[in-house]
């Protein structure tokens, strides 16, 4: 029943999807339940992924045989992704795009991402990463259909895995009282971290069953590269991390695991 628990209250926390009333009751919320539903975080990439790529191949049905349907297909996949989530990482990425753009120093950085604001530099950063997704979709949608919704499923559930390493390596380093990830502060303990790697490695095996021929360790390498990056950057420039930086490593390994993924084809 706990593991039940803590699977629904990731969706009510990382989804915009409805958890409410008695089943929420039944749910119930505490900060040790929201630290527990971490664990479960690439298990909703697992329910992002399906999503967008259903929306993808339904795309690819509909639409007349044109070199610009991949792109349509990998816009419209990318709103679903939005929609679902409430654009919560893409949020984080503008944010740390902001604090670490904007502030020279650790404290004015951290000052920045609490503003609501989006500045020039989170701006950019969200614009250039939403255009770098679409092409790489878009790319991959016209070497093989299947192969982008695979891609699609592969990235989101990727993604979601690797932010739980700053849990595990890095302090918090935003006021509890003011920050809304404030709860998913600590240590993510041993158990939480084999739940998440069960749910990644469940999704690997079925991409490789469903292309056997894929090398995905390509995108998985360039996803675990991208974390190197954000993990060393995070640790110099905030000595820790928040829930924006969070969202926004979830953003960069997802780019990263298509950009790998491309390559290696």
């Amino acid at each position: 029943m706990n593991f039940i628990r803590h699977i629904l209250l990731a969706v009510q926390f990382f989804t915009r999807i409805p958890v409410t009333g008695r089943l929420a009751a039944w749910v119930g919320y505490s900060p040790e339940l929201l630290r527990a539903s971490a664990a479960h975080f690439p298990g909703i990439g697992w329910l992002v992924g399906a999503v967008a790529a259903f929306g993808y191949a339904v795309l690819g049905l509909l639409l007349p045989d044109s070199t610009f349907t991949p792109l349509l297909a990998a816009v419209l996949s990318t709103v679903l992704t939005v929609l679902l989530t409430g654009g919560l990482h893409e949020d984080g990425l503008s944010d740390v795009a902001d604090g670490l753009g904007g502030g020279h120093t650790r404290e004015r950085a951290l000052e920045i991402m609490k503003d609501s604001r989006v500045g020039a530099f989170g701006v950019l950063a969200l614009v250039l990463a939403l255009l770098a997704k679409v092409a790489l979709l878009a790319l991959l949608g016209d070497i093989d259909w299947g192969l982008a919704c695979a891609s699609l499923f592969g990235a989101h559930v990727v993604s979601r895995f690797f932010p739980l390493g700053l849990i595990r390596l890095l302090p918090y380093v935003s006021e509890a009282a003011r920050a809304k990830s404030a709860s998913l502060a600590g240590q993510i303990d041993t158990a939480s971290l084999v739940v998440a790697a069960l749910w990644l490695a469940a999704a690997l095996v079925l991409l490789q069953v469903a292309y056997p021929d894929i090398v995905w360790v390509s995108g998985l390498l360039g996803a675990f590269l991208a974390w190197l990056l954000m993990w060393a950057w995070l640790a110099r420039r905030l000595q820790g991390y928040t829930g924006d930086c969070l969202g926004a490593t979830q953003q960069v390994c997802e780019l990263a695991f298509y950009l790998g993924l491309a390559i290696s084809l």
